[in-house]
């Protein structure tokens, strides 16, 4: 039987752009049709900006990859009108175990960010996550959202101009050119674009590496996330098991720095090693493998001119705390606004510069925390080691050092501080929603804040009174009003209002706080939306 990453789901076909005497000029072409590069094609498309979607392959991700998705950007996944399908197909997990060889010494609980809609994670293979997103887009398509995807259709040379780049692309008629104002390079870890340019990353790259393994089979292990340090099966290394669905098992085996990653994912090697991880007779079936190193690293600048850089082509991590495909979506949730403003002339370009302060931000926080988990997972000195084994022994009965066991540190939205976007701030209460935070979302009596805000400019008061319309220079902004009274849980007041009498947010379309004041304001919010699209930067 066919698996899905061997069915081409979009496959190639000729073009007009194949023809034309001269180089046809779009305003948007994305590289790389993985989640980074469908999302930010959705995102875009949804909202009538016409946009181009070029990968050399025509299938989904071959293997399930990044597995592990966080509330956050399943918020951007409802926003892109996927979050329903995407929770139906994955399976939620909420508990998480540490174990020294066989003795449980930390288990944790996790909960969402929010009160809201969606769980803390939900574990669903990478290539169903890109089945769902490109039906998603052919859904779109169908109804007219101008978003044109090509399939085997390889950029093979990029020139770069003052405002736009030309890009010669191979298929399987043969080559044709086409010009790009602005290019956005999602073409992953291996990504051809920075290649062409010569652009390197810097940061760390470990001589470590972990056996990463799709196994099918029928089993009694919980849906939760189980890591090992020193176990039988991998003595003085790490292993870590997470169920997905369909019965598929994802096992991730630390390697010694000494074994070749090609002998290691030998059929017959690979089936000795898991045969002593899940027992002798244990009957599965290997779907796909790899070997992954350890890489904590960026570009030094996610901008070349007009050319982007988005998601494992700007930035790798290791494979610890679910912060890669995470991290990836939300560059796309961030810049997708940005461009849509920028290519309809109501935002100057420098607003995507903003894109690489803010996302350059975020990778830099994924890395400490990435380096961490690397170096308490890793030990690279008997001092180090000897430390965190003394760690992991004292956890077992100690509430102290369970806060310092670090298996990798689960992924979270990063907070913009000193974002160019920001507005000055003068409240000093409830500091995880003030300006660069993404906003919580909460259950209303008629569905959920998120829902409401979507995918634009909005003035959120909470008891606080609101004009009956606001814009400013073609921008238009909504109006939500909440009232503290009207919710009987207190979670508008706990979540939104604090210590205040009455606050008003200006939310950014990918729901991030751009500024925040106790009553509206006209001149102060018309100034923080001019800042918010960098019309108004100091």
């Amino acid at each position: 039987m066919a698996r899905i990453f061997d069915t081409p789901l979009y496959a190639f076909q000729h073009h007009a752009d194949q023809d034309a005497d001269a180089p046809a000029r779009h305003g948007i072409v994305i590289v790389g049709a993985g989640p980074v590069g469908l999302s930010l094609a959705i995102d875009l498309g949804q909202n009538g900006v016409p946009v181009v979607v070029l990968d050399d392959n025509d299938k989904v991700a071959d293997g399930s990859r990044a597995i592990c998705f966080s509330q956050r950007t399943l918020e951007i996944a409802d926003r892109l009108g996927c979050g329903h399908a995407l929770r139906e197909r994955g399976l939620e997990w909420s508990t998480g175990k540490v174990f020294v060889d066989d003795r449980e010494v930390f288990r944790f609980g996790l909960q969402p960010e929010t009160a809201g809609k969606y769980p803390a994670f939900l574990n669903v293979q990478q290539y169903r996550l890109e089945e769902i997103l490109l039906q998603r887009l052919r859904e779109l398509q169908q109804d007219g959202a101008p978003i044109d995807l090509r399939g085997q259709n390889k950029v093979s040379a990029i020139g770069q101009h003052e405002n736009h780049s030309i890009l010669e692309i191979d298929t399987p008629e043969g080559s044709y050119n086409l010009q790009a104002d602005w290019l956005v390079a999602c073409d992953g870890a291996r990504s051809s674009v920075r290649r062409m340019l010569g652009l390197a990353f810097s940061g760390t790259s470990f001589s470590d590496n972990f056996l990463i393994a799709d196994v099918k089979m029928a089993a009694e292990y919980p849906s939760e996330r189980l890591f090992w340090f020193d176990p039988a099966f991998n003595r003085g290394r790490a292993a870590l098991l997470h169920r997905q669905p369909d019965d598929l098992w994802r096992i991730d085996l630390q390697l010694g720095p000494e074994e070749d990653p090609d002998e290691v994912t030998q059929p017959e090697n690979l089936n000795t090693r898991l045969k002593g991880m899940l027992g002798e007779n244990a009957v599965f079936e290997v779907e796909w493998a790899s070997v992954h190193k350890f890489q904590c690293r960026r570009l030094e600048a996610f901008m070349r001119g007009h050319i982007i850089f988005a998601g494992d082509a700007a930035h790798q991590v290791s494979p610890f705390g679910a912060r890669g495909a995470n991290s990836g979506i939300q560059d796309a949730d961030n810049l997708g606004w940005k461009l849509k403003l920028v290519t309809e002339g109501k935002a100057p370009a420098k607003l995507l510069e903003s894109y690489q302060f803010e996302r350059m931000l975020a990778a830099d926080e994924n890395i400490s925390h990435s380096w961490l988990s690397t170096q308490f997972v890793s030990p690279k000195t008997k001092a180090v080691r000897r430390l965190r084994d003394a760690v992991l022994d004292l956890s077992e009965e100690a509430d102290f050092a369970r806060q310092l066991v670090n298996s990798g540190r689960l992924s979270t939205p990063c907070t913009y501080d000193g974002s160019p976007l920001n507005s000055a701030d003068t409240l000093v209460d409830m500091a995880q929603i003030r300006p660069g935070a993404a906003l919580a979302d909460i259950a209303l009596k008629d569905g959920y804040l998120l829902e409401q805000t979507g995918n634009r400019f909005v003035l959120l008061a909470i008891d606080a009174e609101l004009p009956d319309s606001f814009s400013d220079e073609g921008i238009d902004v909504d109006l939500i009003s909440l009232r503290s009274r009207d919710d009987t849980t207190g979670v508008i007041a706990r979540e939104l209002k604090g210590e205040q009498a009455s606050v008003v947010f200006l939310i950014r379309p990918d729901q991030h706080i751009a500024a925040r004041r106790v009553q509206f304001d006209e001149k102060m919010f018309r100034s923080a939306l001019r800042r918010a699209t960098a019309r108004e930067i100091a």
